[in-house]
């Protein structure tokens, strides 16, 4: 048997006696108690968040956990068989703003809705991570390329842009002038946090807002990105160029207001061949991140480009300090992949939540023992899929959290 960072082993027998869960039948012991919030118990906590300490590769208890999409826009179903109080607050709250402020951008670009959606997760489950409730395409405006989200049909550009002239129209990036209701909700989430937990941020990587502003929208063969990046690749980089430089400044701006960690989503990256990865998408990550540690050397950058299992070995090239893996990969490959020296997020798949409990648990706890018991942040390896049962993530978070290596 192979051990994994730390001395893990993949035994299942060896795994039990080292990890303490919450009491779902006589085999596992109670850690914690949920009454009108997910609590741990009391224990020496770092001058740091717990996240931060992780990736750092501090040693931890436990792994830190947040969840992609943890704020109200999965709450769907009802609670009926749930009676954590402070979830349906949170799950009515949500509702209630989405009826009085019915688009996305409206809620999105509001400092108020921001901060009090953001913070929902936090005031029911307290995750290790407290993540901006925002979209990878707030900056687009700023740069001079209007947007909308329309319900049903996602993100729409009225005018792609696909043409070297299209692309002189793009302007550069001034976070501070452009999006400053994003600095105000940081500085805000970052005191009402503290350092009980990580304040993330987070940008679109180039390629992906490429795809979009190219597109027109979401896609399904990125057929127009393609032909411009195969048949006119000096405009589609001189694209590129813009948004890495623009994201590497909002990075730079998120992390002066407040953010102590940023995750850039490469989302399509993974729509391109090893050697066009290398090409299109590789270098304008790498440009980023060796623009932000210039000014911001500390600060953790984390990367997710979904489906990225044919390009696991080229993500740590880009200099990040976190590979976050969807759940294709399995997570003790991945860690043999990347090697020992990147710290890894994920990798549980979304759909394990509309299962028993029985069996959420037993697939937390095989990842966490695949991660290792160093450099691991849990996480699902996508976002909470709309209709997932609250009491499943509620769940999550209790076993997560009462995990100890």
């Amino acid at each position: 048997m192979a051990s994994i960072n730390g001395g893990w082993s993949l035994s299942t027998s060896s795994l039990r006696p080292k990890i303490r869960v919450p009491r779902l039948n006589p085999r596992f012991a109670c850690k914690c108690a949920v009454r009108e919030s997910i609590m741990e118990p009391e224990v020496a906590r770092t001058t740091e968040p717990l996240l931060l300490h992780a990736v750092r590769g501090g040693k931890v208890e436990r792994p830190p956990v947040w969840l992609m999409r943890q704020a109200g826009r999965y709450m769907k179903a009802g609670l009926s068989t749930f009676s954590l109080l402070m979830l349906k607050e949170a799950f009515h709250s949500y509702q209630k703003i989405c009826e009085k402020y019915p688009s996305f951008r409206q809620r999105s670009e509001n400092v108020d809705l921001v901060v009090e959606i953001s913070l929902q997760p936090w005031n029911v489950f307290k995750p290790d991570g407290v993540i901006l409730f925002s979209d990878i395409l707030t900056p687009l405006p700023g740069m001079n390329i209007p947007f909308d989200i329309v319900k049903g049909k996602g993100p729409i550009i009225d005018l792609p842009v696909r043409t070297a002239a299209d692309v002189e129209n793009v302007v550069e990036f001034f976070p501070e002038e452009a999006v400053p209701y994003v600095g105000e909700a940081l500085r805000i989430l970052r005191s009402e946090v503290k350092n009980e937990a990580a304040v993330l941020g987070f940008v679109g990587a180039p390629f992906t807002l490429a795809s979009y502003v190219v597109e027109g929208g979401s896609s399904k063969h990125f057929s127009k990105i393609k032909r411009l990046a195969f048949s006119e690749p000096k405009v589609l980089h001189a694209l590129l160029k813009k948004f890495a430089s623009s994201m590497a400044k909002y990075i730079q701006y998120q992390a002066d207001h407040g953010a102590e960690a940023v995750q850039i989503f490469d989302s399509w990256a993974t729509e391109l061949s090893p050697a066009d990865f290398e090409e299109f998408s590789l270098p304008y990550l790498k440009q980023i991140v060796d623009t932000v540690k210039q000014t911001h050397p500390s600060l953790p950058l984390i990367l997710y480009a979904s489906g990225s299992g044919g390009l696991l070995e080229r993500l740590p090239l880009t200099g990040v300090d976190v590979v976050s893996l969807d759940w294709t990969v399995d997570m003790a490959e991945g860690r043999r992949r990347l090697g020992s020296d990147i710290a890894v997020q994920g990798n549980v798949d979304p759909g394990v939540l509309f299962g028993s409990k029985e069996f959420i648990t037993k697939r937390i706890l095989d990842t966490v023992a695949k991660a290792g018991n160093s450099k691991h942040i849990l996480n699902l390896g996508h976002g909470i899929v709309v209709g997932t049962p609250e009491e499943n993530v509620a769940h999550f978070f209790e076993v997560a959290k009462s995990i100890r290596y």
